[in-house]
């Protein structure tokens, strides 16, 4: 099917369709690529793949019902089986750290299996084994995250319903070949869906509000985030790169075809955060990221701007990584519609529009240095830092179906000498830059803390304690076995970057 693009048809109420595709009626020209690579997309008509795990064979099936544990069936589970959980209240954590687990949830006359919180547990499922499916449960009251994958392979998160679960709502971190979609994701601290250090995602179909951050893409490379409803956060969609992650650059991401709107919630990230920068009223915001696609999206009522785009010079809560490019390069701004943003923006928005003897409401604002990037109809918008950007050589991304991979990824490796250091990208890297803040505070700090003591970092791991009124309290980390929490003490003590 040949996708469309977005014209002013798209102003008709579109709630009917949020979270689905926003079309219209109107042709398209040809792709032409020249001057522009891409890589690992796939180059066929039709929508993304439904699976990356390529029919994987079913096991035995095992049921959890209101009352029993579901960590009960994981630990029983052989790869290859089926987790099914019937509608009920389940107050835990799941961990599941073997491959090939599917963990669906049964829904009967509309109600579905709860995970509960109850306000003090801290995360609700966490898996780090390869080839897994989650579905269909209700996710809520947690502290720290909903569904977060830990140097997972190839998962596919879909059709779950996250409410409040403090950090993050759906967070793969260090996986390669994802999917997330059908998800109704609300009210979390950081992004309600953050793709982190990850390659070759597809993120559709989703439903993202009441945040700080809607969908957050941070030094991850090819991935598509498409067809999402994306409403009433601080920010709406960001593709970031942040300085002092073993992972260095966000490349190759496509954001096409999502309604993008009223963004104007008020920043409540943990105070001095990376995401607590963000100004309220921001469509989508690009800082430090190369070869991102701004395609067909509806960017509306965003009142400081439908697109930022940042080098880390000028981003607050930043500071710079001698080995990471500040400088967002190859950003392109094909065919968008953008209606009423930017009328309370901010003060260096206006003096932006003013060097350029431009007046009005802000569509785009570029600040800072930016490369080989470009724009077609640029007469379309109001604009501040982009009238020099030449038109693009291309008009649309239709012959880029997806990034995801062909044949599944290969398995991490289990060896007992990485366990430290995957254990350190998959978790400790979600929180933790090695310099600078994203929640907790840097790999440098805790260095100098534990250098000489790797045993009572990996205690302090297993059963932390708040010591610093300026940093949320860490959640504890007791679900990994004791040979895990030391190998990845001695592992974050032992890292230079």
């Amino acid at each position: 099917m040949k996708k469309s693009t977005l014209t002013l048809v798209a102003l008709v109420p579109l709630a009917f369709f949020a979270g689905y595709y926003l079309t219209s009626t109107a042709t398209v020209a040809p792709v032409i690529t020249a001057d522009v690579s891409y890589s690992g997309g796939a180059a066929v008509g039709g929508n993304a793949k439904k699976s990356v795990l390529n029919n994987m064979p079913t096991g035995t099936v095992h049921e959890v019902k209101d009352g029993q544990l579901i960590m009960d069936a994981v630990k029983a589970a052989k790869p290859g089986d089926v987790i099914q959980v019937w509608p009920g209240n389940y107050t835990e954590t799941v961990y599941i750290d073997k491959d090939n687990i599917r963990l669906s949830g049964v829904i009967i006359e509309g109600k579905r299996p709860r995970l509960f919180g109850d306000g003090h547990l801290n995360d609700a499922i966490l898996y780090s084994g390869n080839n897994i499916v989650i579905e269909n449960f209700l996710i809520t009251k947690y502290k720290g995250n909903g569904i977060m994958g830990q140097a997972g392979n190839n998962f596919e998160i879909r059709n779950n319903i996250i409410e409040d679960t403090g950090v993050y709502g759906i967070f793969p971190q260090l996986g390669e070949n994802g999917i997330v979609e059908h998800n109704v994701v609300s009210g979390i601290e950081d992004a309600a869906i953050y793709i982190g250090m990850s390659d070759h995602i597809h993120v559709a179909n989703n439903e993202v509000f009441d945040s700080v951050a809607g969908i957050e893409i941070e030094n991850s490379r090819h991935a598509i985030v498409e067809n999402n409803f994306v409403h009433n956060n601080t920010g709406g969609i960001l593709a970031f790169v942040t300085p002092g992650l073993p992972i260095k650059d966000t490349v190759d991401v496509i954001i096409r075809n999502n309604w993008i709107s009223n963004n104007n919630t008020k920043n409540f990230g943990a105070e001095g955060s990376m995401v607590a920068g963000i100004p309220a009223g921001t469509g989508v915001l690009i800082m430090a990221a190369d070869k991102v696609i701004i395609e067909d999206n509806l960017i509306l009522g965003n009142k400081t701007a439908a697109i930022i785009i940042t080098d880390h010079q000028n981003a607050p809560n930043t500071t710079l990584d001698p080995e990471s490019d500040p400088t967002p390069d190859e950003i392109m701004i094909l065919n968008n519609l953008m209606y009423n943003n930017g009328y309370d923006t901010v003060p260096e928005a206006k003096v932006l529009l003013a060097t350029e003897l431009k007046q009005g409401n802000p569509d785009i604002v570029r600040v800072g240095a930016s490369n080989n990037s470009c724009i077609n109809n640029p007469q379309q918008y109001i604009s501040a830092g982009v009238s020099d950007w030449p038109a693009c050589t291309f008009s649309n991304t239709d012959t880029i179906v997806n990034y995801l991979l062909d044949e599944p990824a290969a398995p991490r490796s289990v060896d007992v000498k990485d366990k430290g250091k995957y254990a350190y990208l998959g978790i400790c890297t979600g929180c933790h830059a090695y310099t600078g803040r994203l929640i907790g505070p840097p790999v440098q700090v805790i260095q100098s803390l534990y250098m000489d003591d790797p045993k009572a970092l990996a205690a302090y791991i297993a059963n932390p304690i708040k010591k610093r009124e300026d940093y949320p309290a860490m959640p504890k980390q007791d679900y990994l076995d004791e040979e895990t929490r030391q190998a990845v003490a001695l592992y974050m003590l032992s890292v230079k970057n």
